[in-house]
């Protein structure tokens, strides 16, 4: 037996499982719900976690459940409803969300909660898998001093790096802060290296010129390391989650009456992919696609940057 919490996690995908993964190891009680891909949840339930069929059920049986999930619609689907967590929870459960989420949702979503007795926190994530399964990956969080010091423990399990960074929300804010400036980064990266390349550049030449200055950082790195090196595993996130959150970005930024040309402009790239079916790509793969709309391919511009 344990005196620590019990845990449920909903969402053992790519960032999930290491996270889960890390929780077990902390020694804590382990409940958890998958999705339609079943080699993470077999993996968990290997290492000691218990399988349940709804949120409900987990919420009846955990102290803290941890939400990894694609988007906002995804989270309320989890939390409301007949099957929903708010349907099976008692009076203290906290919910960690550490999905990429709209801000908005996050604090209707914490009312709702706190009208039940339970509580909400954000705690989105930088960094990538390989980071979620060493238990080093970035966390932003977003709770009261009390409830954020009930769930360190537990985040500390798959973080390196923990900032409070204030109330409900507001880690969703920052997350978004984030994400607008990687997104934007790719979408510069990608349109870089067209006009590159339409200009006489290798792509090779750019990457190495750019990855050796003061304009290189790991974002970079693992970008040009597939859209330059054609190592389709080396930034495993899709243009669709890129959409997601620039679009959520967008929102925050009218929310907040702020101009955001800069976010619309990168919009249209991430806007573009989806609309003719390839959201499920790398992001890195942003490269491929603008190179196409510039009427040259990019894989065949390295090949010849080879030679």
């Amino acid at each position: 037996m344990t005196d620590k919490p019990t845990v449920g996690f909903i969402g053992v995908g790519l960032m999930g499982h290491g996270m889960a993964a890390n929780i077990l190891k902390g020694g804590y009680p382990l409940y958890i719900k998958g999705n339609r891909n079943r080699e993470p949840v077999e993996d968990l339930v290997s290492k000691g976690a218990i399988e349940v069929t709804s949120p409900k059920e987990m919420a009846a049986l955990c102290d803290v459940i941890h939400l990894c999930l694609p988007n906002s619609d995804s989270v309320e689907a989890a939390m409301r409803g007949d099957d929903g967590i708010m349907a099976g929870g008692k009076a203290g459960l906290i919910v960690v969300d550490s999905s990429t989420a709209n801000p908005t949702s996050t604090v209707a979503l914490a009312a709702e909660l706190q009208a039940r007795g339970m509580h909400m926190v954000d705690a989105p994530l930088g960094r990538t898998p390989k980071e979620a399964e060493a238990g080093m990956l970035d966390a932003m969080v977003g709770a009261d001093d009390a409830i954020f010091e009930k769930v360190l423990p537990i985040i500390d399990c798959w973080a390196g790096i923990i900032n409070h960074v204030g109330p409900v929300g507001s880690a969703h804010k920052m997350k978004l802060i984030m994400n607008f400036i990687s997104m934007g980064y790719a979408a510069l990266y990608a349109e870089a290296l067209s006009i590159g390349v339409k200009s006489g550049l290798t792509p090779q030449k750019i990457n190495d010129v750019i990855g050796a200055s003061r304009l290189s950082n790991g974002f970079f790195e693992t970008f040009m390391s597939c859209a330059v090196g054609r190592d389709m595993e080396a930034h495993k996130f899709s243009i669709t989650n890129a959409s997601k959150d620039v679009h959520y970005a967008a929102a925050m930024a009218s929310d907040a009456r702020a101009l955001n040309p800069v976010g619309a402009a990168a919009m249209q790239y991430y806007s573009y992919v989806e609309s003719i079916g390839k959201g499920s790509d790398n992001l890195p793969q942003l490269a491929d696609h603008v190179a196409q709309l510039n009427g040259f391919d990019m894989a065949e511009a390295v090949k010849n940057g080879a030679e």
